[in-house]
């Protein structure tokens, strides 16, 4: 496997993907040539390497680089966060020709994107994920957001970056159970366009979410190029970007019943499992994709049940989610294993069946609680 993989996402602005190790240091070359201030967002556990970023800015001269510490995981994703952006914005006079570099996981990116979208209705962004889920989804696409005490990424706006950046290196330090909470989302590309993921962690999971792997990094790269080719096509989700909440409308509606306090890649699996019951008793999928789905998440140790008494809520959540229209709620299930659809105005005796073959009285797993 090459040293380094581009991937490129098309649009207007289109932009690279780049996967390798020390990634990161290419920063100066991924931002506008014109920029002459530059602020990092980062998360507390990565201030060291941010500080890093900014000697290696300052070094290369012509630049004033400034660092602002945000809070972990969906605390970040506050108004209050972004407000403190904007304050350091304003306060430090960054023009159009300026930028914002999101550095963390996939909150960090979020709210990067979303303070690159609002100021001055709009300066660039370079964003650098550190965790998987960033690296495969939050970083790329240009979905930006915080959220609200109603729902999750409720307030945003859609806003490309200028490049994204993996570094491989940065998930080294990761404990063994982030990279795996993350790895949902590399397996949602596998449920929606490439199997080959999936034959991969079935032929040995332990290797599929080791970093250090060849067979991590092609799952990895995997899912970018899935995301960039559906993202490349349907920039504002009009239509086949709808693909890629595969799982996601029971999940984000499990994470706010838990105040965001669960790893997203924990919701988004049992959004998956809901979603591939919701297909079979669609008349959809067969049974034995339902049960590649089951065999698979809980390879990984990643969840598949929910609370039993929990319905209620969910449903008045996702009744309120982005992804509903007209007040109709919609869910992209299954036909078969790559085979995407979207069900609009499913009855909601069929959602609460569904969730039945997903539910529990206690719902336990060691990975459900941390940060996005």
């Amino acid at each position: 496997m090459s040293e380094e993989t581009t991937i490129r996402v098309e649009g207007d602005p289109g932009y690279d993907v780049t996967v390798r190790r020390g990634a990161r240091h290419d920063l100066r070359q991924a931002l506008p040539p014109e920029a002459k201030k530059v602020l990092i967002v980062h998360q507390p556990s990565l201030g060291r390497i941010a500080g890093d970023l900014r000697e290696e800015l300052l070094a290369e001269g012509g630049i004033e680089v400034l660092l602002a510490e945000i809070p972990d995981a969906e605390d970040a994703k506050r108004v209050e966060v972004a407000s403190f952006l904007w304050q350091i914005l304003g306060q430090a006079d960054f023009t159009r020709t300026d930028a914002i570099v999101g550095f963390g996981g996939g909150a960090a990116t979020d709210l990067a994107g979303f303070a690159a979208a609002t100021w001055l209705r709009g300066v660039a962004v370079v964003q650098v994920p550190t965790t998987v889920l960033g690296m495969v989804d939050a970083a790329i696409g240009g979905k930006t957001g915080i959220n609200t005490a109603e729902g999750k990424n409720l307030v945003g706006s859609f806003w490309a970056p200028r490049a994204v950046l993996c570094d491989l290196e940065l998930l080294e330090p990761l404990p063994a159970n982030e990279a795996v909470a993350g790895f949902a989302e590399v397996l949602k590309a596998g449920f929606v366009r490439y199997p080959e993921i999936l034959d991969i962690v079935e032929a040995d999971p332990a290797r599929a979410v080791d970093v250090t792997t060849d067979e991590f990094r092609r799952c990895i790269e995997l899912a970018i190029r899935m995301k960039a080719e559906v993202v490349g096509v349907d920039f504002r989700e009009a239509g086949p970007r709808e693909i890629l909440n595969y799982g996601h409308t029971l999940g984000h509606a499990i994470e706010h019943a838990e105040r965001y306090q669960w790893r997203h890649g924990a919701a988004v699996s049992i959004g998956m499992m809901y979603a591939a019951e919701l297909s079979r008793l669609a008349g959809r999928l067969g049974d034995a994709a339902v049960d590649r789905h089951r065999s698979i998440l809980t390879s990984l140790g990643l969840p598949t049940t929910y609370r039993a008494g929990a319905w209620n809520q969910l449903l008045a959540t996702m009744q309120r989610d982005k992804k509903a229209r007209a007040g109709q709620l919609r869910f992209v299930l299954l036909d078969d294993i790559g085979k995407p659809t979207v069900l609009q105005a499913p009855d909601q005796s069929l959602l609460f069946a569904a969730y039945q073959e997903i539910a529990e009285e206690s719902a336990g797993g060691i990975i459900q609680v941390g940060s996005r």
